[in-house]
């Protein structure tokens, strides 16, 4: 794996942000978890089986698609990563195969896991049911009504869902219940976080894992166009896992220009919304020291998007640094432009987005775009999961 001065130091800090922020309960996990990680992941024998996982079981490399149809409306060039075409329909099994894998060297043999919009649920059951482990995963109660299709396919797999009832029941909420989970289990449990989120090491040891996103953009851009450099990466943020492996082999390129888009809900000032980025101030969530939504007080304010994969109240600490540093370009798109350009993309290319992956596509109409630029964007996620959403809303 490559290094950056954009990457986590040995402490888990990216500039004033990361860390491992945590109570005392929680330590003998994450001293466990730091001090096997890299020794276990940087080993032959993971890496041999977890390339062979990602070609034979997960179908890699996803294309990468030049979106004719869609780069004549921008006057541009915009090619499409298509981690929607991995096995389980978004980028999310690349991490949990690759914690499945360091979960059983470590001798555990029950997972547990978190999620808002479903798919790391499922990518997380889908990896249990390879693997033969137990797996319990928290969702808020909002998104298991909202994502229920997500729902039954965690449930066919043989996880156990459990509806977290706190808060606004969405992704921060179902991450309590997991933490607490793995406070009250640590022996046997091992907690697979889906995002660049929570203590150290976990935004790093995600990053790396979903860094073969950009490992194969520079390859694919290379045979297609000659040059491994596109002129921008675009992806959309909430905790920020896809972004994180999108930018990772792009970091130290500073011709590159690396955009990340959040949910803005119902617009960045309306009171429902997930703009970190546009609102947060410095805090700490989840274990990590990053920018978060909160009042005057310190009290988490409780975030809203149409996608449930994005309506989370911090962002990974990795993007933190990048938004300090001016590394990243942090745009926000509404419900009503995510809605719009997943319509639009459906129409123009045939490809039905995630809702998630819908707000990265706002950016072409928010960028100063190039005729002869290169733009790829991370399609993260397919649209199965929301088509309730689209039917309600476009009156399918």
């Amino acid at each position: 794996m490559m290094s950056s001065k954009y990457n986590a130091d040995e402490k888990g800090n990216y500039g004033r942000f990361g860390g491992a922020w945590i109570p005392e309960m929680l330590q003998p996990n994450i001293d466990n978890l730091k001090k096997n990680y890299l020794k276990i992941i940087n080993t032959d024998k993971f890496q041999k089986e977890y390339i062979q996982l990602l070609k034979d079981y997960v179908g890699r490399p996803s294309p990468l698609y030049y979106a004719k149809r869609l780069s004549e409306k921008y006057n541009t060039h915009v090619y499409l990563k298509r981690e929607d075409l991995n096995h389980t329909g978004a980028h999310k099994i690349n991490n949990t195969l690759g914690q499945i894998l360091l979960a059983k060297e470590m001798g555990k043999e029950r997972i547990i896991a978190e999620t808002g919009a479903g798919q790391h649920g499922v990518a997380t059951a889908t990896a249990c049911a390879l693997m033969g482990l137990k797996c319990v995963v928290y969702m808020g109660a909002l998104d298991v009504v909202r994502q229920a299709p997500n729902v039954a396919r965690m449930k066919m797999l043989g996880a156990e869902v459990i509806a977290a009832e706190s808060g606004n029941k969405t992704l921060k909420d179902a991450t309590n219940e997991a933490l607490r989970d793995w406070i009250c289990n640590p022996e046997d449990t091992f907690y697979i976080i889906g995002s660049v989120v929570g203590p150290h090491p976990y935004p790093d040891m995600v990053a790396r894992f979903q860094s073969v996103i950009s490992k194969e953009i520079k390859e694919q851009l290379k045979e297609k166009t000659g040059s491994e450099y596109p002129d921008y990466v675009v992806a959309c943020v909430g905790g920020g896992s896809n972004a994180s492996g999108s930018f990772y082999h792009f970091l130290d390129d500073e011709q590159v220009k690396l955009v990340a888009v959040e949910a803005s809900g119902l617009g960045v000032d309306s009171g429902e919304t997930a703009a970190t980025i546009a609102l947060g101030d410095v805090g700490i969530i989840h274990g990590s020291k990053t920018f978060l939504m909160q009042d005057g007080d310190g009290q988490i304010i409780e975030p809203y998007s149409i996608s449930a994969g994005l309506d989370y109240p911090g962002i990974g600490p990795q993007h933190a640094h990048l938004k300090d540093t001016d590394r990243a370009i942090f745009l926000d798109a509404t419900d009503q432009e995510a809605l719009d350009f997943a319509m639009e993309v459906t129409r123009l290319e045939g490809i039905i987005p995630a809702m998630e992956s819908a707000h990265a596509f706002v950016a072409l109409k928010k960028l100063k775009l190039k005729k002869e630029d290169c733009v790829v964007i991370t399609l993260s996620g397919r649209g199965d999961k929301d088509m309730s959403t689209y039917m309600e809303r476009f009156k399918l």
